[in-house]
């Protein structure tokens, strides 16, 4: 998770604000487990989640 942790706050400062979608492609994974990383990062209190129209937004606190 380290490594993968690094690679989506690094996406994360580009983009600004990215769904769990966006990220997958990115790291070339399943939805789920992108999903599962961003949960994991909000656990840390590094990112926050914003529930938009049926689509989860992930940006940076």
């Amino acid at each position: 998770m380290n490594t993968h942790r690094n690679k989506i706050l690094k996406f994360l400062k580009q983009k600004k604000v990215i769904t769990s979608s966006e990220l997958a492609r990115y790291l070339k994974i399943s939805w789920n487990t992108a999903e599962k990383y961003l949960l994991e990062l909000i656990i840390e209190n590094s990112i926050i989640r914003i529930k938009k129209e049926g689509v989860n937004l992930w940006m940076l606190k």
